[in-house]
This record gives structure tokens, C-alpha cells and sequence, in this order.
């Protein structure tokens, strides 16, 4: 059978390790924060490694799902679910169990409440982004980039058993985050999404669009990240300024590059580069804050 060929690097991939580094990102300052301090080092194991199942397992079933798109583009035709070297039955047991095991672990070592959302999260990200909006709609990486806000809340719920406003706030900096580092990639692949049929904003909108609605996503995201002002010291405040009129002055580079003729590819792939570096900036001041105040 295919899958037996397979090793387990080739079931790594499908789990999308630099997507679940990212995830992490946000998830380890969230629980400093949370806890004011050092989280209980169980609390904060559990929750990594429950978390890091729960993004395995649906990027996993992910890659099930989209396995006739990937095949199609060159930057995912490699994917073992794309080349057959994992079979179906193989992929989706692989993507199941590591969704279970997410559930069991934080259930066990955490709380109810963090599981239910971790949960929700791979049901929301397989079941709403990968079966509904992807193919059917522009606004696909908009609603389905909440499935990357839950961490957030995740690992606010694991140390403290309940949410709160400031939990919400950083969750919707991820939120309003997502479309300004996706779309500028979409840019980048736009004639892969083309043929595959997935109609990413940059494939059924100008760049000029595009370019405007990245702005005014960033001024959003800024203005969001300053909600937790009250709730910070100076390192969070003065990174949150700082960092958030750098992305600003990233987005505006990408509009008035579209101003003066087609996107440059360059421009937008370096916000979209730009992007990690900022939200890793943001939660690391979220990270350290509570050491300094």
C-alpha cells in the first residue's frame, strides 16, 4: 500500500510544523500574562503539547480535505496526501487521533473549558474553513482565521479556568492580524490559486482592493492591540506603538507600490515576512510585561 512507503517525516509535514510554531507564539506569552508570571510548568506543558495535537490534527485533516487542490499547485504539489504517498484511510486515522489526544491531554491536565475550545477550534478550522469558505468564498481566510485565534484563548483558559476581556483582546489581534499576512502571499501565489479554483481575494479582486483593504485591516489590528493598554506596563505599550506604525508603514509600502503599477511580488512578501515579526514582537512583549510591572 502507498502509506506504507511512507516515513514519519512525511506525516510530519502534513501536521505543518511552521504553522504550529506560529500558534505557539502566541500561546506561551498568553499564559505568562495570564498567570502574572510563571504558569504552573504542568499547566504549561499540557497545554503546549495538547495544543500542539489539536493543530496537527486538523492541519492533517486538512491536507485530506485539500489533497486535489495542493496537487495543483507547486508550492503544495510535494504533500504526501497530494503525491498519494499517504493514503486517505491513513491520512484521516493520523488526523483523528492526534484531535483526540489534544482533547484527552488538556481535559486531563488542564481544564474542561480548554479543551472544549481547543475542540471547537479543529471543528471550526476543518468543518467551516476547509469544507465551507475555502472554495466558495473571497472571504475565506477572514472567518476562517479564527480557527488560529484559539490558542489564544486556549492558553488563557488553561492557566486561569476562564476567560476574560484581555484574553478577547489578544484574540482579536490575531483575528484582525490574519488577512494583512495572508493576503500579501495570496499576492505572491495568486495564478496557483487561480488554477486551483480557490478564490482568495487577491485572485477575484485588483490589487488595488486588496491593497486597500490590508490597510484598513491594520489600522484595525493597531488600534485592537492597544485595547489591552490598561492592562499592560510600558514594555507591551511602547512594542504595541512601535511595532504597530512599523506594520502600518509595511501595509501603506504595498499600496503605494500598487498605486504606481502592478503589486510588486517583492513588496508584498516582505509584509508578509514582516507580519510574523510582528505578532511574534507583540506576544513577546505580552510575555515579558508582566516581569517588568
Amino acid at each position: 500500500m502507498p502509506e506504507l512507503r511512507a516515513t514519519w517525516r512525511d506525516y510530519l509535514a502534513l501536521t505543518k510544523p511552521r504553522i504550529i510554531e506560529l500558534l505557539l507564539v502566541t500561546t506561551v506569552p498568553t499564559m505568562v500574562f495570564a498567570a502574572d508570571g510563571w504558569p504552573p510548568l504542568s499547566v504549561a506543558m499540557a497545554t503546549l503539547v495538547g495544543g500542539v495535537f489539536a493543530a496537527g490534527g486538523a492541519n492533517v485533516l486538512n491536507c485530506y480535505i485539500d489533497s486535489d487542490i495542493d496537487a495543483m499547485m507547486p508550492r503544495t504539489a510535494h504533500r504526501a496526501t497530494a503525491t498519494g504517498l499517504i493514503g486517505t484511510r491513513a491520512t484521516v486515522v493520523f488526523g483523528l487521533s492526534l484531535s483526540l489526544l489534544s482533547s484527552v491531554i488538556l481535559a486531563t491536565f488542564t481544564n474542561g473549558l480548554a479543551a472544549s475550545l481547543s475542540a471547537l477550534a479543529i471543528i471550526f478550522y476543518v468543518g467551516v474553513y476547509s469544507l465551507l469558505l475555502k472554495r466558495r468564498t473571497s472571504q475565506n481566510i477572514v472567518w476562517g482565521g479564527i480557527a488560529g485565534c484559539f490558542p489564544v484563548v486556549i492558553g488563557w483558559s488553561a492557566v486561569t479556568g476562564v476567560l476574560s476581556w484581555e484574553a478577547l483582546v489578544l484574540f482579536l489581534v490575531v483575528f484582525w492580524w490574519t488577512p494583512p499576512h495572508y493576503w500579501p502571499l495570496s499576492i505572491r501565489y495568486r495564478e496557483e490559486y487561480a488554477a486551483a479554483q480557490v478564490p482568495m481575494l487577491p485572485v477575484v479582486a485588483t490589487d488595488a482592493v486588496v491593497s486597500r483593504k490590508i490597510v484598513t485591516y491594520s489600522w484595525v489590528m493597531v488600534g485592537t492591540s492597544l485595547a489591552l493598554w490598561p492592562a499592560a506596563g510600558w514594555v507591551y505599550r511602547s512594542t504595541a506603538l512601535i511595532a504597530g506604525f512599523w506594520f502600518l508603514w509595511m501595509a501603506y509600502a504595498l499600496r503605494r507600490a500598487v498605486d504606481g503599477g502592478p503589486a510588486s511580488t517583492k513588496t508584498a512578501m516582505r509584509l508578509f515576512h514582516g507580519s510574523i515579526t510582528y505578532l511574534s514582537l507583540i506576544f513577546l512583549a505580552v510575555g515579558i510585561d508582566p516581569f517588568i510591572r
